[in-house]
């Protein structure tokens, strides 16, 4: 369900800390500044996409910065693809300035301090994302925050075109519907990050890595099949098992390994979330693919350190 935060309706001496605390609840803690002090108005529509946070941001002209110190008071790690529809933004991290224009995204990582400044009234979608779950696709993603990704790029325009229309459709696309249209948003994103890099010659750029990230989202794709094998993911990747297995030896992993590890963390997600919290531990692991529940919590106790129902109990 989308819900909608406006300063329009809070009295003019309270817009500016009731936005920040609406900001903050959505995305991490940081600091805010303005110039148009209590004639801001700001609004935000958000809501979730399987695991990923969705939002369409529309305010005046403001500066937005996390610091260290917000970063040690909060432990929020997530990634930020901000996807521009109107105005202007600036986005400075890692030494880094991305100009941010209307088409355009950029990427931030909120586990390291950055500043952003919206030059004008300004509308962003912004889409939150796990870690973990960008790195599985792309590997270290620290070489791609504040890199501009231009609308004028054919994939970078698909993908924030398909981004763009997610906020006007979260209400219709939940249980396995949204899942895949959760995996292939994040597909969409990583493939305009590689496809930019090897154009632009970035340390990143190699067939291997367009490679690897094919690999990772046939992955991604299929691990709801109980009879996925390590064969028929490197034959629908167009490679061999001792190729794929090669390239994942630089993640320190093997094929067979990352689809495991992969199940894992899904059903770990799963059992966190209290949306799902009317499924059984079983409905969560046959979903994600494992066939034999004594296996799935032999397993998950070894990756996490106890049992899934403790998992779960430990997170409510």
């Amino acid at each position: 369900m989308t819900a909608v935060y406006s300063t329009l309706d809070i009295h003019p001496r309270e817009r500016l800390s009731y936005w920040l605390d609406v900001a903050t609840k959505a995305f991490v803690r940081h600091e805010f500044h303005c110039s148009t002090g209590p004639s801001f108005a700001g609004t935000l529509r958000g809501g979730s996409l399987a695991s990923l946070g969705v939002a369409t941001v529309e305010c005046d002209p403001c500066e937005v910065g996390r610091t260290a110190l917000d970063i040690a008071r909060d432990n929020g790690d997530e990634l930020l693809v901000s996807v521009q529809l109107a105005g202007k933004m600036i986005l400075d991290q890692d030494g880094r300035q991305a100009v941010n224009e209307q088409g355009s995204f950029v990427l931030l990582d909120t586990g390291r301090p950055y500043t952003q400044v919206f030059q004008t009234r300004t509308r962003t979608m912004v889409l939150k994302i796990p870690h973990e779950a960008l790195e599985a696709r792309l590997g270290r993603v620290a070489p791609l925050t504040a890199y501009t990704m231009e609308a004028a790029n054919p994939i970078t325009g698909l993908a924030s075109g398909f981004l763009s229309m997610l906020p006007r459709r979260l209400d219709t696309l939940d249980g396995p519907v949204g899942v895949t249209i959760a995996e292939q948003a994040l597909d969409l994103v990583a493939l305009a990050f590689s496809t930019e890099t090897q154009q632009s010659g970035s340390s990143l750029s190699s067939s291997r890595a367009t490679t690897l990230l094919r690999l990772k989202s046939v992955i991604e794709s299929r691990l709801h099949e109980p009879d996925l094998r390590p064969a028929a993911v490197s034959a629908e990747t167009g490679i061999s098992v001792r190729y794929a297995n090669a390239l994942l030896s630089a993640e320190g992993t093997s094929l067979e390994r990352c689809i495991l590890d992969r199940r894992l963390e899904r059903c770990r997600r799963a059992l966190e979330d209290r949306r799902q919290a009317h499924r059984t531990i079983g409905e969560i692991a046959f979903a994600w693919g494992f066939s034999d529940l004594s296996h799935f919590g032999r397993r998950f106790k070894a990756e996490f350190g106890v049992s899934p129902g403790e998992y779960r109990r430990q997170k409510r």
